[in-house]
């Protein structure tokens, strides 16, 4: 089995627990579907070179993924006018 089909396999077998994780950090469904496949396409370009637990490899993936969209969203938001 080459590593891109290992890869594959471990991240459907982890996808809805990986989806639950995204959705508990972002509180969307919506983003926790965009989170887990950001997460897919950087894992899918990074390899697996010396992961030796896959199941806890792609949560910190998702985890990183889902905090930079926190951190996105959190500069995004506009101060409210004081003018008003």
């Amino acid at each position: 089995m080459d590593e891109r089909t290992w890869l594959m396999q471990h991240f459907e077998q982890d996808r809805a627990r990986l989806r639950a994780v995204a959705y508990r950090m972002l509180g969307s469904h919506g983003e926790a579907d965009d989170a887990v496949q950001e997460a897919w396409l950087r894992i899918d370009r990074s390899g697996t070179d010396g992961v030796e637990n896959p199941a806890a490899w792609l949560t910190t993936v998702v985890a990183r993924v889902c905090l930079n969209m926190l951190r996105s969203r959190k500069a995004r938001r506009e101060n409210p006018s004081k003018d008003t």
